[in-house]
């Protein structure tokens, strides 16, 4: 080698270093209990604790009782299993998974919960692979998930569960809510080859299938969103003449009834009696 070899491959190094892309960030777990996942920058942003009481939520008893268990024997280091809430919209399935986490979370300091973006679901291994082994136990929830873009992102999540050789991590634990048992899109086989759209199917159901819970959120009845409202009202200290009239004259403008549809009406009414509400 040349004597002007050294500086010019070492010029070519530098060059490929800069090219390279720079580690993401060590993640500051101390900061918070709730984080926000960026997958663009593998960033995990802090986030404040979920305000929402879990004896709030009204007409979910059941429901409540089997997640906040199997959520506790994981936060002990218990066998548990990764969680899927399914059902209509606004049946409380994502506040149900934060609210129990806060309340989990205040008697375990180690305990942490790392939202992802569903559109990033192909990101899933590489997160798990960077909290496998920390100290902390995380819950790792993504919201509204469904395979929009195909078998691609189910099986990233199916091997973001199964964790490939090196088994899954056991201080992860994964929860998704969903409109739909199985994950799949409607119409999503529409101008596809028959046998490619039921391959395609068959990864995305299995997919379910890597849940070990599945805990259903069916429609809400009269009487539970009538005690959905009563319950907001009362920890407020909301008062009206006729709150039932009134909360189902609400309910029949928005066509549904559900403990969003209860919250909603009751910050219309907090708004119209002047008084403020602390979430």
């Amino acid at each position: 080698m040349t004597d002007g070899a050294d500086p010019l491959l070492l010029r070519i190094a530098e060059a490929l270093e800069r090219l390279a892309p720079s580690r993401p960030p060590a993640p500051d777990f101390a900061a918070a209990r709730l984080y926000r996942y960026e997958a663009a920058t593998a960033a995990f942003h802090p986030a404040p604790d979920y305000a929402l009481a879990l004896d709030l939520l009204v007409g979910v008893e059941s429901q409540k009782s089997r997640f906040v268990e199997n959520l506790h024997r994981f936060a002990g280091g218990l066998p548990f299993n990764h969680a899927l809430l399914w059902g209509v919209r606004g049946a409380g399935k994502s506040s149900l998974a934060k609210a129990a986490f806060m309340e989990l979370a205040s008697g375990h300091a180690n305990l942490r919960l790392v939202e992802i973006d569903r559109d990033h679901v192909s990101e899933l291994p590489a997160l798990f692979d960077r909290l496998r082994g920390r100290p902390e136990r995380f819950v790792v929830l993504c919201d509204d998930l469904s395979f929009e873009e195909g078998a691609a992102a189910a099986k990233s999540l199916k091997s973001a569960l199964e964790g490939g050789v090196s088994g899954p991590p056991e201080n992860v634990m994964m929860v998704a809510t969903s409109n739909r048992r199985h994950l799949m899109p409607r119409g999503h086989q529409e101008d596809r080859d028959l046998i490619a759209a039921a391959e395609d199917a068959e990864e995305e159901v299995s997919v379910s299938d890597r849940f070990g819970l599945w805990i259903g959120f069916p429609p809400m009845d009269q009487q539970a969103y009538l005690d959905a409202v009563h319950a907001y009202a009362a920890r407020f200290g909301l008062a009206s003449a006729e709150l039932e009239r009134r909360a189902l004259q609400w309910s029949q403008l928005r066509g549904a009834r559900s403990g969003r549809v209860a919250w909603q009406f009751i910050r219309d009414l907090a708004g119209e009696l002047g008084k403020p509400l602390p979430l």
